[in-house]
């Protein structure tokens, strides 16, 4: 059912998250990578083969660094497949670190990449980073800095392999939510992870600043409309939806929440900004960043993020109730800085077009080039359009 909905709500991928290949608990198995039989009886491959006859591109979830201590292989592996540090194997979280300066090590991964791709069918990979493995390992070499540096340098090579391979696979570099965002590992991964962050009204804030850090092409946000076990009105949860939506939509949209359970009224919503992001993504990848209001402030009532072209802007309006003493429902916004040159101005309301209109007012004063938008509850967010003539 859940793919399903994401295929009618116009999403493109639709990636199988962590545990696939666990029985049990997944968290201190990881290393081996072969299908769970108890969770997937038909196997994955039956799986991404109904993902594809959807019209989507299949996915799953790898960590390709790191072998779990109860993993069978990292039993079998010797020690020099891991970092080691006075002797004995680093281990973080229930995890080893393997060591890519090691052939052997990257032509296990190698069989490992090959087999999911050709045997599942994969065309995306989640890769994932969940541990902190220290200042690197003592064998052969002479310090454990060098070690950690030469291992980095294996690591960003064996990436480039998989390219060279399979050069449409995409590989989103997750790392427990944004934990690696240089552009050492960016140069080679497709995609960012910006946050594991789950309370929508939070994300915003890591939202409108991502880009200070990665391209926002490159910038994955988590937009995850969810049910609620206390009762929350319809039109509560529609604008909880708006404002998810509204987190992703000028970078990368990470559909989640479940879709196959909301409302017709909801996934209306996700749909629509679905397909307005496709319609300007083109623009998202040649934008700049702006922040007409300042940096995004995790204790501000108001944020806003901006994209802007030679003749258009896209900007990402938010309201929280975050400070008691702070009532105000209008802030307004200069638009003076975003073009060059005396242009003419004009600016409307992106998404959602016409839903929930009664809540949302604004009004844009060409004099002072200034956009004053009036939000009427506490906690929701809107995309406006600015065109340059």
């Amino acid at each position: 059912p859940l793919i399903d909905a994401a295929a009618e709500a116009g999403c493109e991928y639709f990636c199988i998250d962590a545990g696939w290949y666990a029985d049990g608990d997944w968290w201190d198995s990881v290393g081996e990578w072969k299908e769970s039989k108890k969770r997937f009886p038909g196997g994955v491959r039956k799986v991404t083969d109904y993902i594809r006859s959807k019209g989507m591109i299949p996915g799953v979830w790898l960590e390709m660094e790191v072998m779990g201590i109860y993993c069978d292989l990292a039993k079998e592996f010797p020690d020099e497949y891991f970092f080691v540090r006075h002797g004995k194997r680093v281990y973080d979280r229930s995890r080893y670190q393997l060591d890519y300066r090691n052939p052997k090590v990257r032509e296990y991964a190698d069989s490992v990449i090959d087999r999911i791709v050709k045997e599942y069918g994969v065309g995306y990979i989640k890769m994932d980073y969940n541990i902190e493995p220290g200042i690197g390992t003592e064998i052969d070499t002479e310090s454990m800095g060098q070690g950690m540096l030469e291992h980095e340098r294996a690591y960003l090579k064996w990436l480039e392999g998989v390219w060279a391979r399979y050069p449409d696979l995409i590989i989103e570099n997750c790392s427990s939510g944004g934990l690696r965002m240089d552009y050492a590992m960016l140069s080679r991964y497709s995609i960012q992870s910006t946050s594991d962050q789950d309370d929508y009204r939070l994300y915003a804030t890591i939202a409108a600043n991502a880009p200070t850090a990665v391209t926002p092409e490159q910038a994955a946000v988590w937009a995850y409309p969810m049910n609620h076990e206390e009762e929350v009105s319809e039109r509560a949860l529609q604008e909880e939806t708006v404002f998810n939506m509204v987190n992703a939509m000028l970078l990368r949209i990470h559909q989640s929440g479940h879709l196959a359970e909301l409302s017709p009224e909801r996934v209306a919503l996700v749909k629509e900004g679905i397909s307005y992001y496709k319609e300007i993504r083109s623009d998202i990848k040649k934008a700049l960043p702006d922040w007409p209001i300042g940096l995004a402030d995790t204790r501000a009532t108001f944020l806003c993020g901006a994209l802007k072209t030679e003749n258009k802007a896209y900007l990402a309006v938010f309201r929280r109730d975050k400070d008691e003493e702070d009532d105000r429902t209008m802030v307004r916004i200069p638009l003076t800085h975003l073009f060059e040159g005396e242009k003419k101005l004009s600016v409307k309301l992106a998404y959602p077009q016409e839903a929930m209109k009664e809540n949302v007012e604004y009004t844009y004063e060409a004099d002072r080039k200034v956009l004053a938008v009036d939000f009427k509850k506490k906690v929701m967010a809107r995309i406006f359009e600015v065109t340059a003539e």
